[in-house]
């Protein structure tokens, strides 16, 4: 499969610290929701996704940025 030469980088705009923050809560989440046997713990999935792509489509809609400027990941 060829790579798409058309295709925007996606710009992060979750911060290093934030993303930390981000998989160490979600992780905690999705232990909790396994202990006590409630799907609320997939909510912790959503947190561990976006703290490891550094990428949050909220953050994204209300243009908040908690990163460094200029950096990109290639998608």
């Amino acid at each position: 499969m060829k790579p798409d030469r058309n295709r925007k980088p996606r710009i992060k705009n979750v911060g290093n610290l934030d993303s930390i923050i981000r998989v160490t809560l979600g992780s905690i989440i999705l232990i909790a929701g396994i202990a006590f046997e409630n799907w609320f713990g997939l909510l912790g999935l959503v947190f561990i996704i976006t703290g490891g792509l550094s990428w949050c489509p909220i953050y994204k809609w209300f243009g908040i940025k908690t990163c460094k400027p200029n950096i990109e990941v290639e998608v």
